[in-house]
């Protein structure tokens, strides 16, 4: 049941970016007046569709992408001469007609969370230069000499730093000095810390959490937070007499105490209440094995709220800009080998979290649609052949050539891109099947 819904809202999300990213190249071909001779969804052999005007509008056997045809694309086409054909208009026109695509599908990103943020927007409660509430045992933070309660107020050229900044510093820099700055007991410290390599996901892994109130997302039935009577919202305060400010000290007294009971402190609407609970054994899927649980689903608390339009284009816009920057920084490390590959999610991966996404309700399935989409409109802009970036790659040296290139070498050049791509697909696919059924 679980692998026909990923499915299904993997297609949901892959059908709806593609045909964003292509009506964005035919609304630009027919606002230049390019002849469209089909728009497909799929590829491979016509299933069924319509005709309207001069365009077939189809569905393909494969559904795993799609494309606009137009008049004299193709090197060598019949219709190049046709005055409507694509090769027909002026480069900057073919430039701006092959961006459209991309563009539209980071116009579609910012829209997405823009609306979304307009009526549910989370806001963590926690100031700039966030103070740390758990260092992993032996991890990169412990060794570097961080301390709980230091207070991160540089990290390299990144001053007073939101969490966010530190976490996508530290996950980008696997085995990568950083220079972190501390603010303890008055004293500005300078700190080296080298994030560990996290084999499963191929990114860094700094060893330290931001402090933070810890609340209850989600109570699993059966266990014994239900039977206690702990309830969604709750904030967890203490266990054990020991204040929790991370959701890793908690997994840690867990397992620490071997299933022992666990006097637990917790606030209900500014109240603060105290219960025993038990640990239980259980066997959570991608866990990596059996832990002590409660029976509780946590994360750092959040305040949610509503913005106005242009507070929520704004922060949209920011949000946007930050991904954008994460993606080409996990790019190049790809590229100059300090970040493995097998980070990169193929159609397997955002199967699986589409379905994670969707069951988890409307708010992380629009989320992960924009990042999708947001993805998508970068790989199409890479100088590859047959993708946007690599036909505007093209056009820009025909222009500064002030001629077009050699139709041989303009196929040996699509040729070597469809290879190239051929070969990232088959990638990903590996890649997603290993993380399934890791090897041996």
């Amino acid at each position: 049941m679980a692998l026909l819904e990923n499915i299904w809202w993997y297609l949901v999300l892959i059908g709806v970016m593609i045909l964003v990213h292509e009506f964005g190249h035919y609304f630009a071909a027919r606002f230049f007046d390019v002849k469209v001779e089909t728009f497909s969804f799929g590829f491979g052999p016509r299933l069924f569709g319509f005709k309207r005007g001069e365009t077939d509008f189809r569905f393909s056997l494969i559904l795993f992408g799609g494309y606009v045809k137009m008049t004299g694309e193709q090197p060598g086409d019949e219709g190049a001469a046709d005055p409507r054909a694509l090769t027909s208009k002026p480069r900057w026109q073919r430039l701006l007609i092959a961006f459209a695509g991309p563009a539209i599908n980071i116009v579609l990103a910012i829209a997405l969370l823009t609306g979304l943020f307009m009526v549910h927007y989370e806001k963590v409660p926690n100031p700039h230069s966030p103070s740390i509430g758990y260092i992993a045992p032996d991890g990169a933070a412990a060794k570097a000499g961080v301390r709980l309660g230091d207070k991160v107020v540089q990290v390299d050229d990144a001053t007073d730093p939101t969490w966010e900044q530190i976490a996508i510093k530290g996950a980008m820099s696997p085995k990568q000095p950083l220079d972190v700055w501390v603010m303890r007991g008055g004293e500005h410290l300078h700190l080296t810390l080298t994030p560990a390599l996290e084999e499963k996901q191929s990114i860094g892994n700094a060893g330290w959490q931001q402090e933070s109130d810890i609340e209850v997302a989600g109570v699993l039935k059966g266990m014994d937070g239900e039977r206690k009577g702990l309830q969604r919202g709750d904030i967890l305060v203490s266990v054990n007499g020991q204040a929790l400010r991370s959701i890793a000290r908690l997994n840690e007294i867990e397992n620490e105490t071997d299933g022992a009971p666990l006097d637990l402190v917790y606030a209900r609407n500014g109240q603060e209440q105290r219960v025993t609970v038990k640990p239980a054994k259980r066997d959570i899927e991608g866990q990596g094995g059996a832990r002590w649980m409660i029976g509780l689903t946590l994360e750092p608390r959040v305040e949610i709220t509503k913005l106005a339009l242009p507070a929520a284009f704004a922060e949209s816009w920011r949000q946007n800009l930050l991904n954008t920057q994460l993606i080409v920084k996990s790019l190049e490390g790809i590229v100059q080998r300090k970040m493995s590959a097998k980070s990169l999610q193929g159609p397997i991966g955002i199967a699986q979290m589409s379905g994670d996404a969707a069951r988890e309700g409307a708010i992380p399935y629009f989320l992960l649609m924009a990042a999708v989409s947001l993805n998508l409109a970068i790989f199409n802009l890479l100088p590859v052949p047959i993708l946007d970036g690599g036909v505007m790659l093209m056009l820009f040296v025909e222009m500064l050539l002030r001629r077009d290139l050699d139709m041989k070498v303009k196929e040996t050049v699509v040729k070597v891109g469809f290879v190239f791509l051929m070969f990232v697909v088959v990638f990903v696919i590996y890649n997603d099947i290993s993380k399934i059924f890791p090897p041996g």
